[in-house]
């Protein structure tokens, strides 16, 4: 039974084929299939890694989505990684994250979240770009896709003894805590309140607030400040921007505010970066 065939739990007939080259690293495919009648499950998505040599891998995700169309029940898109993708990267950064072994093939699962399926449509769009401009967007999305599926097979998870962390036990509430960073990793110049995000998320302040310091191990605070103040080094350091643009960018009230809150993270003052 091929790796297709065992993630979607049985005989499939496919009725389509779409390729779409992305670049010369990464390669996607748009399956559209016809599912057993007793096989339907929830949106969900497969991680398969092959070792193919001493620490070179080729990776593929399928991500199934359901549709309403005549010809097809699903379509799976398929998203390969090939083993010269992981060559940018130095071997012992993948060896301890898992799923990454020299010595066996893996198959995990993983859920499919309202983020991943934004990222799936982008990689549909830009007809009016230019083709490099084009792969170089769908490159960043299907690393942005890589790396949510891996976040979520390979945070480590050990439930919380408190009575009011036990709801973490349960994958769908710590897949609300996982898409609530997202949230906050995505709207950086506009962060939200705690009741803003926990309506976005559809989950209870209280469990919002003790299920992410039991996973992420900070506050929403902390963890808030912290990327908006990495996201302002790289565009101090990086793209040249000034003390004031960068500040306005973020979305600080003033640059006091921005400056103050730069220095209690990093021990200086944005200047002195610059300097």
């Amino acid at each position: 039974m091929d790796p297709l065939e065992r993630f979607l739990g049985g005989e499939v007939r496919v009725v389509n084929r779409e390729a779409q080259l992305i670049s010369n690293f990464i390669q996607a495919e748009w399956l559209h299939v016809c599912l057993p009648d007793d096989n339907r499950q929830e949106d969900t998505g497969m991680l398969c890694l092959f070792p193919v040599d001493d620490h070179k891998f080729y990776l593929q995700l399928y991500f199934l989505q359901y549709v309403d169309e005549p010809a097809a029940d699903a379509v799976v898109f398929s998203l390969r990684f090939l083993p010269s993708f992981f060559d940018q990267y130095p071997p012992e950064s993948l060896m301890t994250n898992r799923p990454f072994r020299f010595d066996e093939t893996t198959e995990l699962q993983f859920p499919v979240c309202s983020q991943a399926r934004t990222l799936i449509g982008e990689l549909q769009e830009g007809k009016t770009e230019t083709p490099f401009l084009r792969s170089l967007r769908q490159t960043e999305s299907g690393i942005r896709l890589l790396r949510r599926a891996l976040e979520c097979i390979t945070v480590p998870f050990y439930a919380c003894q408190v009575p009011a962390c036990r709801f973490l036990a349960y994958e769908s509430e710590r897949e609300k805590i996982h898409e609530a960073r997202l949230i906050l990793e995505q709207q950086l110049d506009q962060p939200l309140t705690i009741r803003e995000l926990s309506r976005r998320v559809a989950i209870n302040e209280c469990y919002l607030k003790k299920g992410f310091k039991a996973i992420t191990g900070k506050t929403i605070h902390e963890y808030q400040q912290n990327m908006r103040i990495n996201k302002a080094k790289e565009l101090l350091q990086l793209q040249g921007l000034s003390v004031t643009d960068v500040a306005i960018t973020l979305g600080y009230n003033s640059i006091s505010h921005f400056s103050t809150a730069f220095k209690r993270v990093t021990g200086m003052k944005p200047c002195e970066l610059l300097a």
